[in-house]
Order: structure tokens, then C-alpha cells, then sequence
């Protein structure tokens, strides 16, 4: 994360963030939710981005509204990509995203004098899933994953014996993320080696709902999309052990926050615009509010919590920009 902050001046961390609202207890309740005068904000508060985020998001909202029920969080899902194009337009208060803004996003936002404050959120770690049917791909290691989605098996590697051969003969079909997503950014850079590059030959959609009854609906089925997806679908879907050299690991809180779940786990952003912040009070309300339940936010959208130390770590990576 080092690097991703260091680059942008002005972009600030949850850690950082949560401070500067805790020195700001005294002009507003930090339950959240009124102004200075003590009285209820109104107004509505614009989302939009990542599918894989939304739900952190969502339940941010729902729990905002027994504490603000006049102001109005609607959150759209057209992709960690296409938020960004809303966000860098003015056209939203928040951006979902499951990846950091890329440096044509920042030209972007810069370009149309869109300010905005990055704040993570949560972590997360991008789950492979397989038909409940599969009983053969318990784990696959990263350079199967390559052999699978690398954009040179397009049209040649289209059967699981031809990916183990003690696989069966048994047709692969491919399910996952659409280009705007930034979870295809993520898994097609940590499983393939650069952003984008994949076979064109599988199902993509922004929908990570429409990837769930793909794989349900087809033994030979293999996908990709945020971990809690799989956790709500048990059913539906079976999570597969990822081996990323050092033997199979099964993505999950501890080994999402100790890194042993390699090269797919992450972290969760929103993108917040100062403007939206500093000038519309329901903006700030929301916000702070999100900010100082995150733990209790990212609970209950099933998401994994962020720990003490990588709130340590911004704070110091934020003081070492100078």
C-alpha cells in the first residue's frame, strides 16, 4: 500500500481520517449523524463503483439510517471502472473500489478539479470457486489458475485433464468479472502477471451474482469474485485452496490479514470528494459515521475487518510523504 499512497499527494488513510473526525468530535456527534446546532440532517448521498464493495457500502447505510433516517445513501454498481468515471465527472460523492485509482483516473479527477481523500476500508481476498459437483479441484496452484485464464489458452485449454491430467475429462466453462471491474484488474495482474490480460473466451459480468449461477448451474464450472460472495453462497458454490508456492491455503480473515492468502488477498477502498465532504453536511455525516463503525460495517457485510497494525502502518507511510 506504500507505494499506491506515496504517489498521491492529499490522499489520506483511514487511520489518518479517523483522527482528523475524532479532532472534530466537538462540532458534530461523532455517532454521527447531526450538525453543529444539534439538529437532523437531510439529503442524499450518491455511491457508485465496485460490485465487490457495494455490499460494505450498503450495510454502512443501512445501519446509518437508525441514526440518520432523513438522509438517502443510494448505491450503484457499475464497476471499480466505471465509478471512477462518475467519481472524476462530479457526478458522485463516493467511489466504490476494489482496487487503487489508476494514474489515468487521477489525470482524470485532476483534470475536472475533483479532490478526493481515499480511505480503506476493509480487507478482502479474491476467492476461486468451482461447482459444489467438482470434487477434483480441492486446490489448484497460481500457475494453474495462469494455465486456465492466461489469455494464450484461449481456445486451446477448454478441459480440466488438460489442466491436471488427473483431472477428469470433463469441459471447463469460465465465469467472473467484467473488464470494469477492479476485481478483474486484481486477479487478471496477480494471477496472469498484467492488468487485463486474459483469454476472451468466458462469461465475464459486473454482476458477481450473475458468476454465482454460472458455476452453480455447470459442473465444469470455475470462477473468480470477492470473497464474500462465496461466503453467502455456500450452495451455490464451492471455494477452492489456493498454493501459491508455500502449499494450499484457504482464503479466510486470518489469512487475508497475515498475508499467507497469496497473491489474492486485498484490501477495500471508498474514494470520497472533499467538495461532497466539506460542503454537504449528509456527506460528512455518512462518512463519519462509515469511518468510525468500520469494523462493525465490514462485519456485517461479512468482509474482514482492518487490523490495528495496518491502521499503524498508513499512518506512518502518510507522515513519511512530508
Amino acid at each position: 500500500m506504500q507505494k499506491t499512497l506515496s504517489r498521491r499527494a492529499g490522499v489520506t488513510s483511514l487511520a489518518v481520517l479517523a483522527l482528523l473526525l475524532s479532532a472534530c468530535g466537538g462540532q458534530q456527534e461523532s455517532a454521527g449523524g447531526s450538525g453543529a446546532s444539534g439538529e437532523a440532517v437531510s439529503g442524499s448521498v450518491v455511491a457508485d463503483g465496485s460490485s465487490t464493495v457495494a455490499p460494505l457500502t450498503e450495510a454502512a447505510a443501512d445501519m446509518f439510517r437508525d441514526v440518520e433516517s432523513g438522509i438517502d445513501v443510494s448505491v450503484a454498481t457499475s464497476g471499480t471502472g466505471g465509478g471512477f468515471k462518475a467519481f472524476c465527472a462530479g457526478e458522485t460523492d463516493i467511489s466504490n473500489a476494489s482496487r487503487p485509482i489508476k494514474d489515468e483516473e487521477i489525470a482524470e479527477c485532476e483534470t475536472n478539479g475533483i479532490d478526493y481523500t481515499e480511505v480503506v476500508m476493509a480487507n478482502d481476498g479474491l476467492s476461486v470457486v468451482v461447482n459444489p459437483e467438482n470434487d477434483w479441484a480441492e486446490c489448484l496452484t497460481v500457475e494453474q489458475l495462469a494455465t486456465i485464464w492466461g489469455p494464450d489458452s484461449e481456445g486451446k485449454v477448454t478441459n480440466w485433464n488438460q489442466v491436471d491430467p488427473s483431472f477428469p475429462d470433463q469441459e471447463i466453462a469460465l465465469f467472473g468479472a467484467g473488464t470494469d471491474s477492479g476485481t478483474f484488474d486484481y486477479f487478471t495482474d496477480a494471477i496472469n502477471g498484467e492488468e487485463g490480460a486474459i483469454r476472451t473466451d468466458y462469461s465475464p459480468s459486473e454482476d458477481d451474482n450473475v458468476t454465482v449461477q454460472g458455476v452453480e448451474g455447470n459442473e465444469g464450472a470455475i470462477g473468480f469474485f470477492g470473497l464474500s460472495y462465496a461466503e453467502e453462497n455456500p450452495d451455490a458454490v464451492k471455494i477452492v485452496d489456493v498454493d501459491n508456492g508455500e502449499g494450499c491455503v484457504t482464503p479466510s480473515e486470518e489469512t487475508v490479514q497475515d498475508g499467507t492468502y497469496a497473491p489474492l488477498g486485498r484490501p477495500l477502498f471508498i474514494y470520497v470528494a472533499n467538495a461532497s465532504y466539506a460542503d454537504k453536511p449528509e456527506v460528512k455525516s455518512f462518512v463519519d459515521y462509515y469511518v468510525e463503525n468500520a469494523n462493525e460495517v465490514a462485519e456485517a457485510a461479512l468482509f474482514i475487518g482492518l487490523t490495528e497494525e495496518q491502521n499503524a502502518t498508513a499512518t506512518e507511510e502518510l507522515a513519511s510523504i512530508g
